[in-house]
């Protein structure tokens, strides 16, 4: 909800980094996959109860995120492939985070956290499935032109995503219930993105029939 806001804001404070990073020869592949592998340090730090420290990966996991797709437009080098490691990786780190706090303390996360994963599996899977209908289409992205394929809106998006992960590493004792107030969120976007997806796509097989007949 809050993506096509933000990013605007942020775009222009990282082209400096960006042109350094150009510099020093560095691909977009390469810094999203360096990422990751920041990101991931937060499963074990959250697992060891060092709050603090996941915070800082997730953070820069999430600024190295923004960097990748901002040095490919600087460089001329988007590409779909980018775009699909860019954004794998992306839910494969939202999925660790809960995983990290589940680890942490089984008996109290345990059920708050499966439920928020299954809640991500219904986001990232509305999303990705509409994107694949979409480029069928040549739907056309408004909001994200720069984006390597459609971005479906919906409630919780990647900012939204992002505040939860830090609302989790402040207040670690109080996972399971920002959790589930989460995940309930993630629900609206769920069933929203299914029924505007569903009659969007129905519309448009509608025009593609009267195109071909006419």
């Amino acid at each position: 909800m809050l993506d096509k806001f933000i990013t605007p804001v942020i775009k222009p404070l990282l082209k400096p980094v960006v042109m350094l990073i150009h510099k020093c020869g560095i691909t977009p592949d390469q810094l999203t996959v360096f990422g990751f592998l920041i990101g991931l340090l937060a499963v074990p730090l959250l697992a060891f109860e060092m709050w603090y420290g996941a915070l800082a990966a997730i953070a820069f996991n999430r600024i190295l995120d923004g960097l990748d797709g901002a040095l490919a437009r600087h460089a001329n080098l988007s590409s779909s492939a980018g775009g699909f490691l860019d954004i794998t990786l992306d839910f494969l780190f939202y999925a660790a985070i809960p995983l990290g706090f589940i680890l942490a303390n089984p008996e109290q996360n345990a059920i708050a956290g499966a439920i928020l994963l299954a809640a991500f599996i219904g986001t990232g899977s509305s999303f990705l499935a509409f994107a694949i209908a979409a480029e069928k289409f040549k739907l056309e992205k408004p909001q994200f032109k720069y984006k390597s394929f459609y971005y479906l809106n919906g409630l919780t998006e990647g900012t939204e995503t992002i505040a939860l992960f830090i609302a989790f590493c402040i207040w670690p004792q109080h996972f399971a219930l920002l959790a589930g107030i989460f995940a309930f969120a993630c629900a609206i976007t769920i069933f929203t993105r299914i029924h505007g997806g569903y009659h969007t796509l129905k519309h448009q097989e509608a025009n593609e029939v009267i195109n071909n007949n006419d």
